[in-house]
């Protein structure tokens, strides 16, 4: 009995194409980068290059052949869970560093960072097509998909966009969704050009000098750098690879149970929660996985002081490899995923390009104002981790970390995962305004007042030591 596979078959090779067409990519982009001068000089990531590439080469293969290079779903797949594997990867890591009250305040105002920016870009974004509206008749709401595309990423992006498209107590937003990918992939573009931008800045004024030995430093290794006493060994019955791939994927199955069960429970409740709690809690499973990871940490360290588990599982080293080829790979495929087809609808040009301009330049500066103030003795690596996050997504957000910082050494990795738990915290309100703005034009400029009021509340949060720090005497 035969189960009607052949080994032949295009269905069988397909997944090994694509990512053998990735992984070529990021290789091909890697040679240019180190053969081109200009390319090197430009401090352009890799894998970024290796995007683009692809991008292009499919682009091409498209129009020659009518057939697609590779299935686009495929590409966002590998987004979505390169995303959720990675940060699972870093969580795991054991680390003693950058614990204490500094580095609790640091990721406090890391998450409330992120809020602001959402909000910022939000405020912006409606008020500009809330203007437009006036005078071209588009859809007053849309310009709310901004933080969606640019802070949250493709996912939320197109959940939002496919929600306004289905709106019924308003004139529902035809192409929504289009429009919101289509603003999440200005994103993947912002975040290279102002990246880089920012990055040849470091360098022009001789700030970069002192990171530029560490990645060739990290090559000469240390026997203790890549295991630690009391660590299982690299090689016996089992890889030692493979026991760090095999924790990862549990964290992540395990994140799976419980976002399903969570969703369940959703389902039942129907309406608002059904329509946008669900889909915001599978848009986070980067941060429910990232959760999941320390608890799991914590029950290996239990089991080891209750000497029931002998041997240290988990390998720092390994899961730093793991969380970079999730990373490099989620990029690489995110870029190559790119659709800008709203452009070819003449109604949305002016919008998205107002937006997606105004948004760009306004979250750069913003995040440049914050890092400097708030994170003393990491700004640039702050700046670099945030911007990256809030234009995309956080992958290349520690794609761009890693040019000044490959170690990690610094705590701006770290402050990108436990900050997700105060963002969410304080970025509900506007989440639940994302659902209030669509019903009438009134209702968006009641959001949009709103907006402002957050906007001048988290603020004074985020600064509030420069706000009310008291003046010592004489001053």
């Amino acid at each position: 009995m035969t189960s009607g596979m052949n080994f032949w078959d295009t269905s069988v090779w397909s997944l090994m194409w694509e990512l053998a067409i990735l992984l070529i990519g990021m290789l091909v982009g890697n040679m240019i980068r180190r053969t081109i001068p200009f390319m090197r000089r430009s401090l352009i990531p890799s894998a970024v290059i290796g995007g683009f590439l692809v991008l292009l080469a499919s682009t091409l293969y498209e129009k020659w052949t009518g057939q697609p290079l590779f299935q686009k779903i495929t590409m966002e797949t590998l987004t979505y869970h390169g995303l959720g594997l990675g940060f699972i990867a870093l969580a795991l890591k054991t680390s003693e560093k950058h614990e204490g009250k500094k580095a609790q305040k640091d990721i406090f105002n890391t998450g409330i960072s992120v809020v602001a920016s959402y909000l910022l870009q939000g405020l912006v974004g409606l008020g500009i097509t809330l203007g437009l509206s006036y005078v071209l008749g588009n859809w007053p709401a849309s310009g709310l998909l901004l933080p969606m595309g640019y802070g949250q990423g493709p996912g939320q992006a197109y959940n939002w966009g496919h929600v306004y498209e289905t709106a019924t107590t308003y004139p529902p937003f035809q192409n929504g969704a289009s429009f919101g990918l289509t603003v999440a992939a200005v994103g993947f573009i912002a975040s290279s050009i102002g990246g880089v931008y920012y990055l040849n800045n470091m360098k022009r004024k001789g700030l970069i000098k002192k990171f530029q030995g560490n990645a060739e430093e990290a090559e000469d290794l240390s026997a203790e750098m890549i295991t630690q006493k009391g660590e299982i060994p690299l090689a016996e019955s089992l890889d030692k690879l493979t026991v760090q791939f095999a924790f990862v994927f549990l964290t992540y199955m395990l994140a799976y149970v419980l976002m399903y069960v969570l969703s369940l429970g959703l389902d039942s409740l129907g309406g608002f929660f059904g329509a946008t709690v669900k889909p915001l809690i599978w848009g986070f499973n980067f941060l429910i996985g990232s959760f999941l990871a320390i608890a799991l940490k914590g029950v290996l360290k239990g089991l080891r002081k209750a000497n029931i588990v002998h041997r240290q599982y988990l390998n720092n080293f390994m899961l730093d490899r793991i969380a970079g080829f999730m990373f490099d790979l989620m990029v690489v495929a995110s870029i190559s995923a790119i659709d800008l087809s709203a452009f070819s609808h003449k109604e949305f040009v002016i919008p998205l390009t107002a937006i997606c301009v105004v948004g760009t330049f306004i979250t750069y500066w913003q995040c440049d104002f914050i890092c400097k103030r708030l994170f003393k003795g990491y700004a640039d690596e702050s700046f670099l981790a945030l911007y990256g996050m809030l234009t995309s997504t956080a992958s290349v957000g520690v794609i761009l970390l890693r040019e000044i910082d490959p170690l990690f050494e610094t705590p701006a990795a770290s402050n990108l995962i436990y900050q997700q738990t105060w963002a969410i915290v304080f970025g509900f309100p506007m989440l639940l305004l994302m659902g209030v703005a669509p019903l009438s034009l009134s209702m968006s400029w009641v959001t949009m007042a709103v907006l402002l009021v957050l906007n001048i509340l988290i603020n004074i949060l985020l600064f509030r030591e420069q706000l009310f720090r008291r003046k010592r005497p004489g001053m």
